[in-house]
């Protein structure tokens, strides 16, 4: 198999030559000083990327290819989403520590292939979450340092102090993806509510006082926290979107002033914008959901929103075994990867038809110049099987038997591939989004400033 070499740009610092992934630029001239810098020169030609001396089996979990990780394992930390190259499926978040939120360099991040993103309590793609946002990260170790699409980092960084009053834990070198979601999405997963305690007020804008609790029962003291809000907040109440302006005009909140909310259970949009008054760390309050109603319809309207969007680039999955059998002929069992509308699942069947065509670890289709059906393996499904127990987190515990009279090179045990039930929409992907006559090269992975048009 070729191994797939990342490119490499140099710069100067002083009288020493640096080399860094020329990639890196695609999030940033700072990031690429901030991480090309971190390691010794004296370690840096005498380790490969991501090693660490001391780093052993039992010290360290990396995801492994054609295993789920368990949730459990990986290593959470909340922040403001600040870049994404959703075609890539990768971004930056401006991690919160205990220093100068303002003051912390964006940190790249990737999804794994299975890696799932949710808005709004549903199932949704990077492109749909609005830069700003804070997010909840659970995220691993690089699962094959060599190819990874950002960059690698000491094993230990999430200890070291950033300096410049930033403080440590806000760049952790646990950069790929396992689930990446809202506040609202990660209070219903968790069972959380926010709790406003009181409000001060004048001109439409202000603070709140509020309190992230269970929503049922008693679960320890919660810690309070001040955000703020303004004019452009949106509040949703059943089908209604309201204003600040219109809760002032009907009484519930006074025009000007303080007023005690007395513990009002709400569900919360949490981004942040620059504070006034040397406060480093204030989060904003961009939407507050006073009913289960309101939420509801978020969630309806972003999953409605996700559906046509798996519809049109196909499931991810990835292969678990092939049976070959003669002149091209095989069978192919295959596990769904998680997080999407059971409306989705439903659409595989047995005896229907269906494509499968081998896709980047970025879930990026390669074959894709004719569009993704022209290099695909046509065939029929075998059986649909719900593997018993709860599936781990990144999957649906739902394995198709694919059977195909013509197999691609991509289609092998542990490769991620895109699966189209035969009655989804066939169109064709954005140049972005595919792998041009299905060479998976550096430019191809890692895109330089050559995808831009000549004038």
């Amino acid at each position: 198999m070729k191994r797939f070499l990342v490119p490499r740009s140099s710069f100067l610092v002083g009288a020493s030559r640096f080399l860094v992934p020329r990639s890196w630029f695609f999030v940033g001239f700072c990031l690429a000083v901030h991480f090309g810098l971190s390691a010794s020169s004296a370690n840096a030609g005498n380790e490969e990327p991501g090693t660490n001396k001391q780093e052993t089996e039992e010290e360290v979990f990396r995801p492994e290819a054609g295993k789920f990780p368990p949730l459990e394992k990986a290593y959470p930390y909340r922040g403001e989403l600040v870049f994404v190259d959703h075609a890539n499926r990768r971004g930056s978040i401006r991690v919160q520590g205990d220093g100068m939120f303002f003051r912390n360099d964006p940190h790249p991040f990737a999804m794994l292939p299975y890696g799932i993103v949710r808005y709004h309590g549903a199932p949704a793609d990077l492109r749909d979450i609005p830069l700003g946002t804070v997010m909840h990260v659970r995220a691993f170790l690089p699962p094959d340092p060599t190819i990874s699409v950002v960059p690698v980092l000491p094993i230990d960084n999430k200890e070291k102090d950033a300096n410049h009053n930033r403080g440590a834990g806000i760049l952790p070198a646990e950069n790929h993806v396992l689930l990446l979601e809202d506040e609202p999405s990660h209070c219903r997963r968790e069972g959380l509510v926010w709790k406003l305690k009181e409000l001060e007020i004048k001109n439409n804008a202000g603070m709140i006082i509020a309190a992230r609790a269970p929503k049922q029962g008693e679960g320890g003291k919660a810690e309070e926290e001040t955000m703020t809000f303004d004019a452009a907040t949106r509040v949703w109440r059943g089908r209604e979107c309201l204003d600040i302006e219109d809760l002032v005009a009907e009484g519930t909140w006074p025009a000007d002033g303080k007023k005690s909310l007395e513990g009002q259970d709400v569900l919360l949009g949490v981004t942040w914008k620059p504070t006034p008054d040397g406060i480093f760390t204030r989060f904003h309050i961009s939407d507050i959901w006073l009913d289960d109603e309101s939420m509801d319809r978020a969630a309806h309207n972003q999953t409605e929103t996700h559906k046509a969007f798996i519809r049109s680039r196909w499931m991810p999955a990835w292969i678990d075994d092939v049976e070959y059998g003669k002149f091209g002929r095989a069978t192919v069992t295959a596990t769904l990867f998680g997080g999407m509308d059971p409306s989705l699942y439903a659409d595989f069947k047995k005896g229907s038809s269906a494509m499968m065509n081998a896709v980047e670890n970025t879930l990026k289709h390669t074959h894709g110049a004719y569009g993704p059906a022209h290099m695909a393996s046509r065939g029929s499904i075998l059986e649909v099987v719900q593997t018993p127990g709860e599936p781990p987190l990144g999957s649906s515990g739902i394995q198709i038997r694919f059977e195909t009279d013509l197999i691609i090179e991509g289609i092998r045990p542990t490769r991620v591939v895109r699966v189209r039930p035969g009655d989804w929409p066939q169109v064709q992907v954005p140049r972005e989004e595919y792998l041009k006559n299905g060479d998976p090269s550096v430019d191809e992975r890692f895109p330089s400033p050559d995808i831009f048009p000549k004038y």
